[in-house]
């Protein structure tokens, strides 16, 4: 009986350990943000790292992200975790339209590359019982092939987990 105590106890000690360190392996999903929306899918390479492509939409401007993200358990809940990380993006711009920016309306004459640096920082939330995860995040990036000019967008996601 003591072995089948102690067994079990370090069984659920195992488990418990396991999923603080790793939710998932990979989620796919949308985004939706202030400024862009788009797909994007996470992959987790260890317990608490993980890669993570944005591909953006907005008004005649196309973007690809790619982020190195590093995670940690939050508010001591295994299945809520804080993330922060970096990275760069890469996009076009379809010119010879208008659109809003800074409070103004502005006018891109020609087409173009968007070229530039990124950072990320947010929480996610694993849902227990359902393959979903639930994110909120703040994605500054920093424009250097029509800038430099630095945007902050705040996103929610919302992923599929396997």
């Amino acid at each position: 009986m003591r072995k089948l105590i102690l067994s079990t106890f370090t069984l659920i000690c195992f488990a418990i350990t396991v999923s603080a360190q790793s939710n998932y392996k990979t989620g796919v999903g949308i985004r939706g943000g202030g400024y862009e929306n788009g797909l994007t899918i996470k992959h987790f390479t260890n317990s608490n790292t993980a890669i993570e492509g944005i591909l953006g939409f907005r008004p005649g401007v196309v973007v690809v992200t790619g982020l190195y993200e590093k995670h940690a358990v939050a508010f001591s809940e295994p299945s809520v975790n804080w993330f922060y990380g970096a990275g760069a993006h890469i996009g076009a711009i379809d010119g010879d339209r208008y659109y809003r920016g800074y409070g103004k309306n502005r006018y891109y004459r020609d087409n173009g590359l968007l070229l530039g640096a990124d950072g990320i920082l947010g929480l996610e939330w694993k849902i227990p019982e359902i393959p979903f995860a639930l994110s909120g995040d703040l994605h500054p990036r920093l424009e250097l092939a029509r800038g430099p000019f630095l945007d902050l967008e705040a996103a929610a996601t919302l992923r599929f987990t396997f």
